[in-house]
């Protein structure tokens, strides 16, 4: 049995991030374990989630996972937790465009049976509140408005009003909460400053937030809720792998400027016999001993891309293993890191290719396909993928793509690299690892 509550909102903006998080940090403060999970392809607010729980962070997304893999991961990622905290992406029904709400909050909670409780910013409106509210509750069969949590009230009157109007609807008030100062954390632009860039300043954040949520929202009914849900009869997901030899050491891209990736990338390569060690590349000097690949996910690379063109030994040892045949699987920031140089300073060079930050952004799910046999696909191999960056990279003619989709190459690729902006979920397509895994081994 999994206790589980969708923690939703009307639209972005309306505070379900600094809910969801103070919420799991209160329930836990009151001695439960609690898993926190996020709708949707975000690492930012996964980040955050584990500070509260003290847990991995983790995604439900049925466009990068597959539906049918919702469940099972979920099991998986509340394993001994006494209840799963969910926190959705945008408003409850937005999902990928031109799908009815494909992957949108509502629809994992379809999928996953969860009671959902709709966090509302009061702070321009009063008795309109609940006519909202009550929309919300009636648009689509099969999503069970179980509560409401007012964010952003301004006075004792202004509750009061609001609290009276929802009588109307039959939906409970689980929480109430005034604007708070102490409650901040800073943006940039996609979003949450990462919580590990601000480590400090966020674990000095999480007691404030516990407390505040504590105050204003009935704690035991938001259990309560939870255990409404059903049980779920699909078996907990499994990293799978079938290597028994040696084990190996892949180095993994972490620290401030490399704060995105995704928990089970590193449960699968567990399984399949290699060891990821975290690399700092704005501080560590040198590979790990024994190190015989490489992983580089996302991040924000141009937000410290002063600190990694300093350290020249780390860059220069990196471009010497790259040449050599290393393994290296680089996402966004990684494919930023590894081209020759960025915003103007120099990277590591093993890519032929300059890259730089510009004024607009990509951002959107992706269906890419392999053109050709490469480190982590073979040719024709379709995957899907989420793509979210403001940057460019200019490539050299005839480099080699690592996907295409919309009848655009993109990327790098060969036997032994592959560097991309797509962000792919490996617990939706296992043999991506298996086979970065099996080229790790045939290294070292």
């Amino acid at each position: 049995m999994v206790n589980r509550v969708v923690i939703a909102a009307p639209a972005s903006g309306h505070g379900k991030t600094t809910i969801a998080t103070g919420l799991m940090a209160a329930l836990r403060a009151r001695g439960l374990a609690v898993s926190g999970h996020k709708v949707g392809p975000d690492f930012i607010d996964p980040g955050y989630h584990s500070l509260a729980t003290g847990r991995p962070p983790r995604n439900l997304d049925p466009f990068l996972q597959g539906e049918d893999l919702l469940a099972p991961l979920l099991r998986h990622g509340s394993a001994g937790a006494d209840i799963a905290v969910i926190e959705g992406v945008m408003g409850l029904f937005d999902g990928q465009l031109g799908t009815e709400g494909y992957a949108s909050t509502a629809h994992v909670a379809r999928l996953l049976g969860a009671p959902v409780v709709l966090v509302v910013d009061a702070s321009a409106a009063s008795r309109s509140v609940a006519a909202m509210v009550l929309g919300f509750a009636r648009y689509e069969p099969g999503v069970e408005i179980a509560g409401v949590i007012l964010n952003k009230l301004g006075s004792p009157r202004h509750e009061e009003e609001i609290r009276a109007a929802l009588v109307r609807t039959g939906i409970p008030v689980l929480g109430a909460l005034r604007r708070s100062d102490d409650i901040h954390a800073p943006s940039r632009h996609l979003g949450l400053v990462p919580a590990a860039e601000r480590d400090a300043e966020s674990r000095e954040l999480l007691p404030k937030l516990a407390a505040w949520v504590a105050d204003g929202v009935d704690l035991e009914a938001i259990v309560r809720v939870a255990r409404t849900a059903g049980p779920l009869s699909a078996p907990a997901w499994e990293p799978t792998g079938s290597y028994s030899g040696p084990r190996r050491v892949v180095a993994a891209a972490a620290g401030p400027a490399f704060t995105f990736r995704y928990t089970e990338t590193v449960e699968l390569l567990a399984a399949s016999g290699v060891d990821v060690v975290d690399l700092d590349p704005l501080h560590d000097k040198a590979l790990p001993e024994g190190c015989a690949g490489l992983y580089f996910g996302g991040g924000f690379p141009e937000v410290h891309v002063e600190d990694l063109s300093a350290n020249a030994p780390l860059r220069e040892e990196l471009a010497a293993a790259i040449r050599t045949g290393m393994p290296v699987v680089a996402e966004c920031a990684g494919l930023l890191y590894l081209c020759r140089e960025l915003d103007g300073l120099p990277m590591v060079g093993a890519l032929d290719a300059s890259a730089e930050m510009t004024k607009r952004g990509a951002l959107g799910y992706r269906t890419a396909s392999a053109a050709q046999d490469h480190l982590l696909a073979r040719a024709g191999e379709r995957v899907t993928g989420h793509e979210f960056h403001r940057t460019v990279v200019t490539p050299r003619a005839g480099a080699v793509a690592a996907w295409e989709w919309d009848g655009v190459a993109e990327g790098f690729a060969s036997p032994t690299l592959h560097a991309s902006y797509l962000h792919v979920h490996w617990a939706g397509h296992p043999a991506l690892a298996h086979r970065f895994a099996a080229a790790v081994h045939a290294r070292g």
